[in-house]
């Protein structure tokens, strides 16, 4: 059972490490800018709930019609399965087209409300303004690499995201340093990145290799293929969309307290959980398809040991990742900044943030045993539950005793209760069920 999670787990830790990498990559280098680093980095800190909010509906779309098309195909329906694919793509250009237009037109006051203050918003300006302009290709190529995911064609997917990641590493620095752009720089070469991204999927999916392909009389407006489409990927955009609307909140409650610098360290802290939580998301959704196998398969005892064995490894790899951080907390900031001040504020928060760290082990691990014996909405409801009824109110609730660090607080606080409740759940759901 857990050769069969491993196998499984793998690919996905390489594709996820691939992923951070993409993410990743422009924190690592603004960090470096010289002059004003902390406020170019919070700047451009304040852009990332947005587009997480972006990538909300990307997985909407392009992760909820993946699973239908599997189905299709597994019928052996192609017909019904290219309408999908059809379908997802018209949907994924008609949502880049409004996010566009939305954040060409309120620029000013969308930065303005997730946080910019006076000093960091020239540097968020500096990067939203050419961002916004590849949210096409960033939706398109994120949401339809699913669709050759989907097919069998896992390398292939890999590639896409990994060309991106390649380019954007080599054009950062480029760009950012060589000439002169700064954070300006930084936003061209991801958007460049994604464009070529973009080009490389649907190159796929109009080419000869693929399976299944995207047709042109079928990118058009099909409401019965949407409204499955809307259930299957419901989840995802639930869990994408809160984690952009909490790192807003902390962003908001960071500047009212302790201003940029703390906005910073959040932008740092965030960026370093972003790295070490991968293989976590790795292991969790290698164990999912051979949980589901197994339970469809009336084999209850593998499917009680994978969860133990799903749960033991993500227990003791995040205890260790803690107990790394809390030695070695300077090295994991020293990765994006060596701003004196981010330094200073950055080392003391992070000590709190991942404070318990093992804890949230217990959410990951109940919510993919969830969703892998089919029981989606219970996963919904703990992500919901976390990150809306606990971390939000607790960002607001906590510094009225705590101050500034009660903000840092609530990540923790959240996983004890959050987590404890998600995997209690699951084990008396588990024992019921098998």
């Amino acid at each position: 059972m857990a050769r069969n999670i491993t196998d499984m787990a793998v690919p996905m830790i390489i594709a996820q490490l691939i992923n951070v990498l993409y993410n990743i990559t422009d924190r690592f280098f603004i960090g470096r800018i010289g002059g004003g680093q902390s406020l170019s980095l919070t700047g451009v800190g304040i852009v990332f709930p947005i587009i997480n909010i972006i990538t909300a509906f990307t997985n909407l779309f392009g992760m909820g019609g993946a699973p239908l098309c599997s189905i299709a195909r597994g019928r052996k329906d192609d017909e019904a399965a290219e309408r999908i694919i059809g379908s997802s793509f018209f949907m994924l250009v008609i949502t880049a087209l409004i996010l566009t237009f939305i954040g060409v037109v309120f620029q000013n006051p969308l930065l303005r409300l997730f946080g910019a203050s006076s000093e960091t918003f020239p540097y968020a300006k500096e990067y939203f303004s050419v961002y916004i302009w590849g949210t096409a290709a960033a939706v398109i190529g994120l949401g339809m690499n699913n669709f050759i995911n989907c097919q069998g064609f896992g390398k292939v997917g890999m590639v896409s995201i990994a060309a991106g990641a390649v380019i954007n590493v080599i054009l950062d620095p480029l760009l950012i340093f060589v000439l002169d752009l700064g954070v300006r720089g930084a936003a061209i070469a991801t958007v460049v990145a994604q464009l070529v991204s973009a080009v490389w999927v649907l190159h796929f999916l109009t080419g000869r290799r693929a399976l299944l392909l995207l047709r042109k009389e079928h990118i058009r407006w099909q409401p019965a293929v949407l409204l499955q489409t809307v259930q299957m990927g419901f989840a995802n955009f639930v869990m994408a969309f809160t984690n952009g609307i909490t790192q807003f909140a902390y962003n908001r409650a960071l500047m009212n307290l302790g201003g940029d610098v703390f906005v910073g360290a959040m932008t740092v802290i965030s960026s370093v959980r972003e790295m070490v939580i991968m293989p976590v998301h790795g292991i969790t959704a290698g164990s999912q398809p051979v949980l589901g196998y197994n339970y469809g398969a009336q084999k209850l005892d593998r499917v009680k040991k994978g969860i133990a064995f799903t749960t033991g490894v993500c227990i003791v790899y995040t205890a260790v990742v803690w107990g790394v951080l809390f030695l070695f907390p300077q090295a994991a900031i020293l990765l994006f900044t060596d701003d004196p001040k981010l330094l200073e504020v950055g080392v003391d928060m992070l000590h709190i943030y991942f404070w318990g760290f093992c804890l949230m082990a217990l959410q990951f691990s109940g919510q993919a045993t969830f969703t892998a014996l089919g029981k989606a909405k219970y996963a919904i409801f703990f992500s919901l539950f976390r990150k809306v009824v606990l971390v939000i109110p607790l960002i607001w609730l906590l510094p009225r005793y705590m101050g500034v660090s009660g903000v840092f607080w609530s990540e923790p606080i959240s996983n004890l209760i959050g987590g404890g409740a998600c995997f209690a759940t699951m084990l008396w759901m588990v024992k019921k069920k098998l």
